[in-house]
C-alpha cells in the first residue's frame, strides 16, 4: 500500500470480521515492521500526508495523545516536519452525558465509538485510547496493534481528612464512578457509602475540595501523566485494591490492511504490556463483562519472569466476590489461555443468576 493512503479510507475496512472476533491481532509481523523497515515508509508518509491522531478531548486523553506524538517524532524525525502529524478532538458520548452512571448510558464503546467511526471513514489515521475503555470486540475494519508500555496500575487514595480508607469515620461517603472500586470498598469497609462521581481528573478534584464527598480513588496512571501524582494522599496496593482490567495501559488502533499506519506502530509498540493486555482482556471476553459488572484483573512478570495473573467478580454490592489466580508462561498462546481459563471458573463458580444483573 502506498503511503498517500495513510489518510484515506483502505477497502480493507469493508472486510468483516466474525461477530465472536477478539480484539486482539496475533497475526505475526512482517518484515517490514522492523525498525528499518519502517523509518523508510515513514519519510514516505510525511512528504504525502498529514498523519491524524484522534483522541477525547479530556486533559488526560490529550496528555496520552501527545506522548503518541512524541513518540512517533522521536522514531522517525522526518515526522518532526511541521504539519506531518496532526492531533484530532472528537468528543463522545462518554463525554457528553456526565450525570448518570455509565452502565446507564450503555456501557461499552461510550468514549470509542465515535473514534472507532472517525478512523473506518478516513477522518483520523490512527486512535490512540485508553484500554480499559476498550470494549472486549472492535469494530470490523479497524484493529489495535500497539501498546505503549504501561504505567503504574494501582489506585491512588485522595482524601483531604483521612490518610487511607480504613482511617474514614463510619458513614463516610466516597465518590466512584467505577463499580470496580465500589464493590471492592464495600467489601472491606462496609461501614462507608459510595456513590456515582464521574467527570474528569480535574473535576473530579474539584468535586473533593468542594466536599461532595470525602474521598475518591483515581487510577495513578492518570494523575502520573497529568503531573497530579503529588494530589494522591495514599497509594493502594493490589492486593488492596486490584485495578481494572487494562488500567494504565494505552492502546493505539488504526484500519485493518492499512500498513503505512501499522508500520508506525509498529515501532512503539511495547510487548510485555500488549502480552499482559491481552491476558487481562480474554478473562474479561470469558466472563462477558459489562459495566454493570465489577471485574477486576491483572497480568504481570513475575520474579521468574513468567506470568502472574489474579482477577476477581464481584456483586455490586461487595457482599459476594469471587477470586481467582494463575500462574504460567509469559508467552501470547498460554496468557490468552490462561486468561480465558481464570474468566471460565469464575463464571462457573458464580453462576448464571450472580451475573443476571450484569446484562
Amino acid at each position: 500500500m502506498q503511503a498517500s493512503m495513510l489518510s484515506e479510507r483502505s477497502s480493507s475496512c469493508l472486510l468483516k470480521r466474525p461477530s465472536n472476533a477478539v480484539l486482539y491481532d496475533s497475526r505475526p509481523r512482517s518484515a517490514a515492521c522492523r525498525r528499518g523497515s519502517v523509518k523508510v515508509f515513514a519519510v514516505a508518509a510525511v512528504g504525502t500526508k498529514t498523519v491524524k491522531i484522534g483522541t477525547r478531548g479530556s486533559p488526560l486523553a490529550l496528555a496520552q495523545a501527545y506522548m503518541t506524538r512524541d513518540l512517533l517524532k522521536a522514531a522517525f524525525p522526518d515526522l518532526q516536519e511541521e504539519g506531518a502529524l496532526e492531533i484530532c478532538i472528537i468528543k463522545t458520548t462518554g463525554d457528553k452525558i456526565l450525570n448518570q452512571p455509565l452502565a446507564d448510558i450503555g456501557g461499552k464503546g461510550l468514549f470509542t465509538k465515535e473514534i472507532d467511526d472517525a478512523l473506518l471513514e478516513g477522518r483520523i489515521d490512527i486512535a490512540v485510547h485508553s484500554m480499559k475503555d476498550v470494549p472486549t470486540y472492535l469494530p470490523p475494519g479497524t484493529i489495535l496493534p500497539c501498546n505503549l508500555p504501561r504505567e503504574d496500575v494501582r489506585d491512588a487514595f485522595i482524601s483531604p481528612i483521612a490518610s487511607s480508607l480504613g482511617e474514614l469515620p463510619a458513614g463516610s461517603l466516597v465518590g466512584s464512578a467505577s463499580l470496580r472500586r465500589q464493590a471492592q470498598i464495600l467489601h472491606k469497609y462496609p461501614h462507608l457509602k459510595v456513590e456515582n462521581f464521574r467527570g474528569n481528573v480535574q473535576t473530579r478534584m474539584r468535586k473533593l475540595n468542594e466536599g461532595v464527598c470525602a474521598a475518591t480513588l483515581l487510577a495513578l496512571a492518570g494523575l502520573k501523566r497529568l503531573d497530579l501524582a503529588d494530589k494522591a494522599t495514599a497509594i493502594l496496593s493490589t492486593e488492596d485494591m486490584l485495578p481494572a482490567v487494562a488500567q494504565g495501559a494505552i492502546g493505539i488502533a488504526c484500519r485493518e490492511g492499512d500498513s503505512a499506519a501499522g508500520d508506525l506502530l509498529a515501532s512503539l509498540n511495547h510487548e510485555d504490556t500488549r502480552l499482559a493486555v491481552l491476558c487481562e482482556r480474554a478473562f474479561l471476553t470469558a466472563l462477558d463483562g459489562s459495566c454493570r459488572t465489577p471485574i477486576a484483573g491483572l497480568a504481570q512478570r513475575n520474579a521468574s519472569g513468567g506470568l502472574s495473573f489474579r482477577g476477581l467478580i464481584a456483586s455490586p454490592d461487595g457482599a459476594k466476590i469471587f477470586e481467582t489466580s494463575r500462574e504460567g508462561n509469559y508467552t501470547e498462546e498460554e496468557m490468552v489461555r490462561l486468561g480465558r481459563e481464570a474468566g471460565e471458573e469464575l463464571k462457573a463458580q458464580a453462576g448464571p443468576e450472580f451475573l443476571s444483573w450484569s446484562h
